[in-house]
């Protein structure tokens, strides 16, 4: 329905943006690819490609920085078994560009590592996206550093995927403690393979 929204960036967090377009402004869920693609406009014009899901009882928008990405989403939501909110996990734990190699050299464990994806729904992930990866084009991944609040995006966003607050700050204090020049999305992707 709606193929992107343009728009100034009013607020950004890990797990969604507020773009104001024409006095409106649209909520956006995001992925931390996303989020990182388009963190350093903050309070700038910026276009998100967006997916509208509609349920019976709320309507989501999902935003993401590149085609390639949105794609990748909506070929993970033909699975069986994949929601939109967990293939936005899927998507906020790897590339596309990780993804597609996952999928197409069959590692199971890999997958198996994101939350929510279990044996059956990474066996199923690569049995029926394994012949259509081709159709999302590869692009190389742009990221920008992120600031002074790495750890409390992180936690924030950790917390809105699902994760226990408590554990999920242990577990980032932990990866902090031995790497401490981590953006938030490298933050992000090393505890949800510890956790």
């Amino acid at each position: 329905m709606y193929e992107y929204i343009r728009g100034n960036i009013v607020e950004l967090n890990p797990t969604f943006a507020i773009l104001e377009n024409s006095n409106l402004a649209y909520r956006i869920e995001i992925s931390l690819q996303t989020y990182s693609s388009i963190l350093s406009f903050k309070n700038q014009e910026i276009i998100l490609y967006t997916h509208l899901i509609i349920r019976e009882d709320a309507h989501f928008l999902y935003g993401f920085s590149t085609k390639q990405e949105r794609d990748f989403f909506k070929l993970l939501i033909s699975v069986s078994g994949v929601g939109a909110n967990t293939a936005r996990t899927i998507l906020s734990a790897s590339s596309c560009n990780e993804l597609i190699n996952y999928i197409q050299q069959a590692k199971v464990s890999e997958l198996k590592n994101i939350k929510g994806i279990g044996q059956k729904t990474a066996e199923r992930l690569i049995v029926e996206l394994r012949d259509k990866i081709g159709k999302v084009e590869r692009n190389e991944e742009i990221f920008t550093p992120s600031h002074n609040t790495i750890k409390e995006e992180a936690l924030s966003a950790l917390i809105m995927l699902g994760y226990n607050k408590n554990i999920a700050e242990k577990t980032l204090d932990k990866i902090l403690k031995n790497n401490p020049n981590l953006t938030t999305e490298e933050l992000i992707k090393q505890a949800l393979k510890l956790m």
